[in-house]
């Protein structure tokens, strides 16, 4: 009897538990009930892949609802709406955006909601929940551009391949062997391109000091021409300045002598005639002198020279 009575407490205790568990159960599901929400709708302009009903919603990292419903827009299928659901009192304001997140590694979506400042009014709408237009998310533009981003991954590789064929890869192995040897021949002639630099460096102190001698000489030049420039300049002024007289003084004497000049030419010109005669007559001079200095007898006596004999 006494084993019976502690296996009927047992079983007593047993539905307890249960009825308990099963209480506390209904009155957190009717919490949670009566808990009251804010609708919102989001918009969004591109797929929302791994984003379903039921996903959660959180703002600036803190859960505040989850997904309620997803439908295509009707007049612009590439469209998104998404209803959802967030604790009452949540401070959705009129500048507060929205993205996908992703939330774990399977591939699962959730909304962020971020955002908002203390001026800016709460959303509201008179007309049904008020819309979000959701932020374009470098990671929805990733996924949906990856078939393209692995395309052009198969399209280097395929380059890639082709540069390192094998007929290029001989190319290559012979390009580095020729410059190993080209760097073992400079390593042979380092002496010579230490001299070579050793020289250089030697002209460029010459020049250094070619340099400082030819500065030395243009401010010896500069101190030259400041200490008598201005008094050649001065004389070259006095110079012009009397040949401006002197070319003045000529142009008045022309003036004043046109007629006698013109007068004096025309004489000029009637002596024409007697130069002429005076040259033929210094011309037959000079030959009557020429015939007494090589043969002065025949010339006077009327005889011809005589030939000499040669046996």
């Amino acid at each position: 009897m006494e084993t019976r009575a502690h296996h009927v407490l047992i079983g007593l205790f047993t539905v307890a538990a249960v009825l308990g568990a099963l209480l506390f159960a209904l009155w957190l599901g009717k919490s949670s009930l009566d808990r009251d929400f804010d609708n919102y709708e989001i918009l969004f302009d591109s797929s929302v892949s791994g984003l379903a009903p039921g996903s959660l919603v959180e703002y600036n990292g803190i859960r505040v609802g989850n997904v309620e419903q997803l439908w295509l827009d009707p007049q612009d299928p590439r469209k998104v709406h998404a209803l959802i659901r967030v604790y009452a009192g949540t401070p959705v304001k009129q500048d507060t955006q929205a993205r996908l997140a992703l939330a774990n590694i399977t591939g699962n979506m959730n909304i962020q909601l971020h955002g908002g400042t203390p001026e800016s009014p709460l959303l509201t709408s008179r007309r049904g929940p008020p819309l979000i237009v959701a932020d374009p998310s470098p990671l929805t533009t990733l996924l949906g551009n990856g078939e393209d981003m692995m395309s052009n991954l198969n399209n280097l590789l395929s380059s890639a391949n082709r540069i390192l064929s094998p007929e290029n890869t001989n190319h290559l192995s012979h390009t580095l062997e020729h410059l190993e040897v080209a760097t073992e021949a400079i390593a042979s002639q380092r002496e010579e391109f230490r001299q070579t630099l050793q020289h250089m460096n030697s002209l460029g102190k010459q020049a250094g000091l070619a340099m400082e001698e030819i500065t030395k000489l243009t401010h010896t030049a500069n101190g030259l021409l400041d200490e008598h420039g201005s008094d050649l300049m001065n004389s070259a002024k006095h110079s012009m300045a009397a040949l401006d007289r002197s070319t003045s003084r000529l142009d008045k004497l022309l003036a004043d002598n046109d007629k006698a000049l013109d007068s004096g030419l025309q004489g000029v010109a009637d002596l024409g005639p007697a130069i002429g005669e005076l040259r033929a007559t210094l011309a037959s001079l000079r030959r009557v002198t020429q015939h007494l200095e090589d043969n002065p007898s025949g010339f006077l006596l009327g005889r011809e020279k005589l030939q000499e004999f040669n046996p």
